[in-house]
């Protein structure tokens, strides 16, 4: 085959196990990239008889450093390959995603990068696994114009990445989008195709688990636009600036109101939250998704704009600091 893997984790442990043993009896090529994992996955992947990259603890760690660095071994240690998949950790390849998404490839020399249908494997377990399964269905089959289809779990063409630098090293999550809006400004084309490609394993139980994950949506988010302002694009500045209204003046401005209008502001702070949920909860039961769904999408998705403005916060304090550290939620 045309391709190679890189996997790239970080105390995944038997997750890690999984991953590798997708990915490993179909494909010779693979490296995985260890970010100072403190488990046994070093183990593992040594058991799996992967090649091996420990990143440089002295150094920020982050997804897109990862990748990275793991490309330019892959390519070292494979000179030949065209393709490239990248994967998490915590992901199961999905059986056949190799052949097809290589084949999608090849077939179109207009597009860059290839993306499949992801899913989650425990979406029952627990509500915010549930919620990670809804947002696997945003992206339709097709070309993506937006730039968040582009996931960590994508198939990419090796001289397109060459051409791009890869990965924004400095930016700690939303690597993808951001990648992903460079591509656009090149002219390449982000497709995704009607093929499984991997299933994703949140392993979110806690509440705290899913804030986590939001405050690093927001930071996502800012960091974004700031990438792409000096480019002078307009790449998640909508997503942006909804996060501001709805995540930071508007209930500020209520709160301070509060004894000025006797408690009346929160009431209307209330109503407006309200109406957003009922806006969009509409807008997903106009993509058929049921009711139970859009009703949990709508509700989280306003309630999310809190946390993420605490991360619109934190990228103003790491920008100003000029350093960058990841933000885990598991």
């Amino acid at each position: 085959m045309k391709v190679g893997v890189v996997v790239i984790g970080r105390n995944e442990g038997e997750r890690l196990r999984h991953c590798l043993e997708s990915v490993c009896p179909s494909i010779d090529s693979v490296v995985y990239v260890d970010s100072g994992s403190t488990d046994h996955s070093l183990l593992i992947a040594k058991e799996m008889g992967v090649d091996i990259l420990e990143l440089d603890e002295s150094k920020p760690f982050s997804a897109a450093r990862a990748r990275n660095e793991g490309f330019s071994l892959l390519l070292k240690l494979y000179s030949t390959i065209q393709f490239v998949q990248f994967i998490d950790g915590d992901c199961i390849l999905e059986d056949g995603w190799l052949q097809n998404g290589s084949s999608a490839l090849s077939l179109n020399n207009d597009c860059a990068a290839v993306v499949g249908h992801l899913r989650e494997l425990h979406p029952n377990d627990s509500l915010y696994n549930r919620l990670c399964s809804l947002e696997w269905k945003l992206a339709a089959v097709g070309d993506l114009t937006k730039s968040g289809g582009l996931g960590g779990i994508s198939m990419m063409r090796v001289s397109m990445f060459q051409q791009l630098g890869g990965f924004n090293p400095e930016v700690i999550a939303g690597e993808e989008p951001e990648l992903s809006g460079r591509m656009a400004r090149e002219g390449f084309q982000v497709t995704k195709i009607d093929h499984y490609m991997a299933v994703h394993d949140a392993d979110m139980h806690q509440f705290q688990q899913w804030w986590s994950r939001s405050v690093r949506s927001g930071h996502a988010i800012n960091q974004r636009v700031f990438i792409n302002a000096l480019a002078e694009i307009r790449d998640g500045v909508r997503e942006r600036n909804s996060v501001w209204f709805w995540g930071g003046l508007l209930p500020i401005l209520g709160l301070m109101m509060t004894i000025s209008t006797y408690g009346l502001s929160l009431l209307l702070l209330f109503v407006s939250y309200f109406i957003l949920g009922i806006k969009v909860y509409r807008y997903y039961r106009k993509r058929d998704d049921n009711h139970s769904d859009a009703l949990i999408y709508s509700f989280f998705l306003v309630l999310g704009k809190i946390p993420e403005f605490i991360g619109t916060l934190k990228f103003c304090m790491h920008k100003s600091k000029n350093h960058y550290e990841i933000i885990e939620y598991k």
